[in-house]
């Protein structure tokens, strides 16, 4: 889709003002598609993560409440799509219990409280890297303020990017750099163990 989303700017920006404008166009928006489909897949994968983490704690509790084991599983299967890193652990659980005679309600309460855990410990790692995430996103809309400024002074600076030699080799070597920062700022501000 990203290509796609690329080359459908890079024609409308053609078309609009050039080969310059191509490059912005199609660049910039590539860069805003990537970002809401990863805002989106993020989103789903915390909702479906919390869903599982609500399952569990009424696996847990209808495990407390007397529920057989297998009819607690049963139950909780059945509408289950957290992710398969509790799956895998609640199964490990299960099987130990059957194994040992360990409560398995105690086991599932342990998996459930470390899972939230680092939950948390992500939370407060993706509030740490938020900071730095702002400051990239700022310096990336700097040269916006540079075009307002330079229609504040009296000069078109649109016209020197999109129709100069200097200008236009300057744009698109800024185009290509802000997207590289950006994405590296993408990196470096991820939080570990996030979907996407």
């Amino acid at each position: 889709m990203l290509p796609l989303v690329g080359v459908l700017g890079g024609g409308v920006g053609a078309v609009v003002g050039g080969p310059v404008a191509a490059v912005a166009v199609g660049g910039y928006g590539a860069l805003a598609v990537r970002a809401v489909l990863r805002w989106r897949l993020h989103r789903t994968a915390e909702r479906s993560r919390r869903h599982g983490l609500d399952q569990l704690c009424g696996l847990a509790a209808d495990l407390r409440a007397g529920l057989p084991v297998q009819q607690a599983i049963e139950a909780a299967a059945a509408g289950r799509d957290g992710s398969d890193r509790l799956r895998q652990l609640t199964s490990a659980a299960v099987r130990l219990a059957d194994r040992t005679g360990a409560p398995l309600a105690e086991l599932v309460e342990r998996i459930e409280a470390d899972a939230r855990a680092t939950d948390r410990g992500l939370a407060a790692a993706a509030a740490q890297a938020a900071g730095a995430r702002a400051t990239a996103w700022l310096l990336a809309a700097l040269p916006i303020g540079g075009i307002g400024l330079g229609y504040a002074i009296g000069v078109d600076p649109v016209a020197v990017l999109l129709h100069s030699t200097v200008g236009g080799a300057c744009a698109v070597l800024a185009v290509a750099l802000q997207v590289v920062g950006l994405l590296w700022a993408e990196r470096l501000g991820a939080t570990p163990g996030r979907a996407g």
